[in-house]
């Protein structure tokens, strides 16, 4: 090390080893996707649970089943929420173990996820802004940094 360098602070001084700069990219980015994976999982439990309710009570919603977008009873968007709940769960999972298919369907499931939620946001709309707010995060991270995961199998490069 130089002594221009030992002199500047350690929040100024920029690694010039191109290996350990790319592995701590690598590393941040992996981080990120673990994140998304259990991001996904905590959205596919909120949706189950949203299904159950759906299931269970009707009258919980703050309109009647004619009010949401589309026109059908609790009990059909109750499973409907339930099924999607269930494939986000399991998206997540396998996203968080790193396995490539995992990240297409999460995707998939995500953007369903969201699609199905808007048709019931006159019901529950905090809840709709919550769950797709977090399947919109999760679609974003596992489209522009989804690649990072296979690291979870492999191992990161050295």
């Amino acid at each position: 090390m130089t002594d221009m360098q030992r002199s500047r602070p350690a929040a100024h001084r920029v690694d010039t080893h191109p290996a350990r700069s790319s592995l701590s990219k690598e590393i941040v980015w992996l981080s990120w996707v673990l994140f998304v994976g259990i991001l996904l999982s905590f959205s596919g439990f909120l949706t189950v649970m949203q299904g159950v309710v759906a299931l269970v009570n009707d009258d919980f919603y703050a309109t009647t089943a004619s009010g949401p977008a589309i026109d059908v009873n609790y009990t059909i968007w109750g499973w409907a929420l339930l099924i999607v709940g269930v494939a986000l769960l399991a998206s997540g999972l396998g996203v968080v173990v790193g396995y490539p298919w995992a990240r297409v369907v999460a995707v998939v499931v995500a953007a369903t996820n969201a699609l199905v939620n808007l048709g019931f946001a006159a019901a529950y709309p905090f809840w709709t802004l919550i769950v797709v707010g977090l399947d919109v995060l999760a679609i974003y991270a596992l489209v522009v940094h989804g690649g990072a995961a296979k690291a979870l199998r492999t191992g990161p490069r050295s």
